[in-house]
């Protein structure tokens, strides 16, 4: 059986709109996984999933041939990952946590068969996908129209995050210089943004490094938070 921080999320997510049945039978038919920072879950091409966001920080990202990562999406608690793959099958895109991480694994079979049988669950699988559309055409205003300080927050991230290892710490390999110029401002902004995110304890630096040590709090200081 599920716990009563598996039952919450779940009410709290697009799924809880849709009614007790539905939701009884998610809980009984699920599992729930625990995961270190930096771990894999989900790698491009694997079999579709549907997983929802119990606890921690995830990311879904895309990869280049020589090895480069883009962050496409953020997850939090009550999210639901996995529903477009649930309707357009295999994409090229992995799973990764950024902070330390509980999902719990729905019954994708039945949410397909709910989805094809009843109008509700349709709708609300698309209203999800309207949703995630938006917030990646906010992702894309953050990158052009964000303030510093949203796209210094956005870059580290982005940085640490894809060179994490699994349980390892968050930290990006960046100089105040490549940070300013990765984000389109000067290195004395990019400092003022750094001594103001360290002096709330979400960063802490040394030359060339910045570690993310609050990676949810960091994200909160993006548009897409």
């Amino acid at each position: 059986m599920a716990g009563r921080d598996v039952e919450t999320a779940l009410a709290d997510s697009f799924l809880g709109t849709l009614g007790p049945r539905l939701a009884h039978e998610l809980l009984e038919d699920g599992r729930v996984s625990e995961y270190s920072a930096g771990t894999t879950i989900y790698r491009q091409g694997e079999a579709p999933r549907t997983l929802l966001v119990v606890s921690g920080l995830l990311r879904v990202y895309m990869s280049s041939p020589d090895g480069r990562q883009v962050t496409v999406r953020y997850a939090r608690r009550a999210d639901v990952l996995g529903i477009a793959l649930l309707v357009g099958g295999p994409a090229d895109v992995g799973l990764q946590t950024v902070a330390r991480s509980t999902v719990y694994r729905l019954d994708t079979a039945r949410l397909a068969t709910r989805a094809h049988s009843e109008a509700s669950v349709a709708w609300a699988f698309a209203e999800e996908l309207n949703r995630r559309l938006y917030e990646n055409l906010q992702q894309t205003a953050v990158n052009a129209f964000g303030s510093v300080r949203q796209r210094v927050a956005l870059h580290l991230l982005d940085l640490a995050s894809a060179g994490q290892e699994p349980g390892g710490v968050l930290e990006a390999q960046v100089s105040q210089q490549e940070l300013a110029e990765a984000v389109g401002s000067v290195r004395e902004v990019v400092a003022r943004v750094l001594r103001d995110l360290r002096s709330v304890g979400l960063i802490a630096t040394v030359p060339g490094v910045v570690r993310v040590l609050d990676p949810a709090g960091l994200h909160d200081q993006t548009w897409s938070a």
